[in-house]
C-alpha cells in the first residue's frame, strides 16, 4: 500500500526537552483523498505535520513522497515537493495587504526585470478569494480583517500554491457555518482535481461531513486508521481518549437564581454595540451566542475596558462603576479569557509559572522584589488544580498543547479569585477531553459563586453548559432562551435576525 501512496511517513519519532512528542508513528495519505488526523491536544498531530512541512526535523523515521524517500528540511522544500500547510497559528503579516500575503515570495514579475506586476498579483488574489466566496478587497491590510477572514486568507494562500497535498490544521476553528460550508465545498473540488488533504479538527461532526478516512494519534503514538464509514463518533472518541466520554457537557440541574453580580444597562459603544441590557447572577453561567460579527467580543471588551463604552452603565454588586481600562476591571474582580489565547492571553516566550502568576505580580512584588518561593507554590497549586500537563513550571508555555495553554490562561485569572469571569470561545481548538475538563471547571467556579459569561460559536456547548442563553445580532441583544427547552434552530433563527423571543 505504501508504494501506491502519495505520502508515507514511517516510524517517525520526535522528542523535545522533557517531552516525547512522537513515538514511531506511521501516516499514509493516498491520492485524491481527505484524511482526518485526529487526537487530543498533545497527541502529536501538529508536530507530525510540522515535520512533514520541514519546520521540525525528526529524530528518526523516513518520509516517502510518491514512492521516493525524501528529506524535507524547510517549508520551502515542502512547497517544492507540492506540500502546503495551513498552520493553526496564523502565519500572515498583519501590515501587508491580503494580496501581498497570498503571493509573498511568489510575486508575478513585471515587464521590466526585477519589478513586480502588481495589477496581475491583485487580479490573481481576487480570483483566489472569489473561489472561497470571501468578499474582501485584496488591497486591504490583514490587520483590519477578523480572525475568520484571516483564516480564509490562509486557505486562499495554500490553494494558490497548486499543491498536491494540503495540510489544514484546525482551519474551521474561527469560521462561521457558512464559511465552513464554503471551505468544505472547496476541499471536495480540490479532491476531485486530484489534490489530497490532511484535515486536523476537534469537531467530529465536520470530520463525518468531509473526510474519507480517519487516522488517530494518542500520546504521540498511532492508534489506528479506518475508513470513515467504518466508524461512529463514539468509536472515534474512544480511540482518541482511551475511555468512554458519556456526556461532554455534563447537563446539570436547574440553578437557583442568586443575587445579581453584574448588571449592564443600555451599554453602547458607538458603531459596534447598541443599547445592551442584561443581568448576570452570582453562580450563574450565561451563554452569549451569535454569528461572527454580531458584537459578542466587542461587548465583553467594552465591559472589560479594552474599548470603553460610549454610554450606558455597568453595575457590580449593586454599585455603579466606571471601567475605562482593563486595570480597573481587574480591580473590580473581572477576568477576561480572550478568544485569541496566543496573541492576547499568554506570554508565549515565558514559562508556565510566570504566565500563571502574572496578574498577581504587582501584588506579590513588594519593594520591587518577587518572592519566587511563593510564586512556585502558587504555580504548582494551580497546575495540580487545573490538571495542566507540563513537565515543570519552567516549561515555555508555547510548547504546551492548546488545551493546556487555555488552562494556563484560566489559571492566570483564578489566582485573583474573580467575581466575574468572561470566557470568549473557551474551548475553541481544544480536544474533547480538555473541553470536558474546562466545562467541569466552569461548573465548579459557578458553584463557588463566580458569575460566568461565556461566548461560544458551538451551539451544543451553549445549550449544554449555560443556565441562560443570550443571543446577539448586529450589536444588539435580540433574544433570551432557557437552554433546557430551547433548540439550536431557535437560537440560530434569532442570531440571523429571522426571529426574536
Amino acid at each position: 500500500m505504501a508504494e501506491q501512496a502519495l505520502l508515507h511517513m514511517h516510524a517517525i519519532t520526535k522528542t523535545f526537552p522533557g517531552v516525547q512528542a512522537l513515538r514511531e508513528v506511521d501516516l499514509t495519505v493516498y491520492p485524491s483523498e481527505i484524511l482526518a488526523l485526529l487526537g487530543e491536544n498533545g497527541a502529536g498531530k501538529s508536530t507530525l505535520m510540522k515535520i512533514l512541512n520541514g519546520v521540525f526535523a525528526p529524530n528518526s523515521g523516513q518520509i516517502r513522497w510518491q514512492g521516493q524517500a525524501v528529506v524535507v528540511h524547510s517549508p520551502r522544500a515542502a512547497q517544492r515537493l507540492g506540500i502546503s500547510m495551513i498552520h493553526q497559528e496564523l502565519a500572515l503579516i498583519p501590515y501587508l495587504d491580503v494580496g501581498k500575503n497570498i503571493y509573498l515570495g511568489r510575486e508575478p514579475q513585471g515587464v521590466v526585470p526585477g519589478t513586480i506586476d502588481w495589477r496581475k498579483l491583485y487580479q490573481q488574489a481576487r480570483e483566489q478569494l472569489d473561489r472561497l466566496g470571501l468578499a474582501v478587497d485584496p488591497r486591504t491590510p490583514v490587520r483590519y480583517l477578523s480572525l475568520a477572514q484571516q483564516q480564509m486568507v490562509e486557505v486562499a494562500k495554500a490553494i494558490s500554491l497548486d499543491a498536491r497535498l494540503i495540510v489544514m490544521d484546525e482551519p474551521t476553528s474561527s469560521l462561521t457555518d457558512n464559511e465552513v460550508t464554503t471551505l468544505f465545498e472547496q476541499m471536495r473540488k480540490l479532491r476531485a482535481q486530484g489534490v489530497s488533504i490532511v484535515f486536523i479538527s476537534h469537531r467530529l461532526n465536520e470530520v463525518f461531513q468531509v473526510a474519507d478516512r480517519v487516522t488517530v494519534l494518542r500520546d504521540g503514538t498511532l492508534v489506528g486508521s479506518k475508513a470513515i464509514g467504518e466508524l461512529t463518533q463514539d468509536e472515534i472518541i474512544r480511540m482518541m481518549v482511551g475511555r468512554e466520554v458519556a456526556d461532554i457537557y455534563e447537563r446539570h440541574g436547574e440553578t437557583q437564581r442568586a443575587e445579581p453580580i453584574l448588571e449592564v444597562r443600555n451599554l453602547t459603544r458607538r458603531g459596534v454595540v447598541s443599547d445592551v441590557n442584561f443581568t448576570l447572577h452570582r453562580g450563574e453561567i450565561v451563554g452569549l451566542a451569535g454569528l461572527v460579527g454580531a458584537g459578542r467580543t466587542e461587548l465583553v471588551e467594552t465591559i472589560f475596558g479594552i474599548h470603553p463604552a460610549t454610554s450606558g452603565q455597568i453595575i457590580l454588586n449593586g454599585q455603579p462603576v466606571r471601567i475605562k481600562h482593563p486595570a480597573q476591571a481587574i480591580h473590580y474582580g473581572i477576568g477576561l479569557v480572550p478568544e485569541d489565547r496566543k496573541g492576547q492571553g499568554l506570554f508565549l516566550r515565558m514559562n508556565v509559572g510566570t504566565n500563571v502568576i502574572v496578574t498577581l505580580l504587582a501584588k506579590l512584588a513588594g519593594w520591587g522584589l518577587i518572592p519566587w518561593k511563593q510564586v512556585k507554590k502558587i504555580g504548582e497549586e494551580f497546575i495540580q488544580r487545573l490538571n495542566i500537563r507540563t513537565p515543570s513550571l519552567q516549561q515555555r508555555v508555547r510548547n504546551l498543547s492548546g488545551g493546556n495553554q487555555q488552562k494556563v490562561v484560566i489559571a492566570k485569572w483564578l489566582t485573583r479569585e474573580p467575581k466575574v469571569l468572561v470566557l470568549d470561545e473557551p474551548t475553541r481548538g481544544i480536544d474533547i477531553g480538555a473541553k470536558a475538563e474546562i466545562h467541569r471547571l466552569m461548573r465548579q467556579l459557578a458553584q463557588q459563586g463566580v458569575g460566568i459569561l461565556m461566548i461560544s460559536s458551538e451551539l451544543p456547548e451553549v445549550l449544554g453548559v449555560s443556565d441562560r442563553v443570550l443571543v446577539m445580532h448586529e450589536g444588539r441583544l435580540v433574544a433570551e432562551f432557557d437552554p433546557r427547552t430551547a433548540t439550536q434552530d431557535e437560537i440560530m433563527s434569532a442570531a440571523t435576525g429571522a426571529a426574536k423571543s
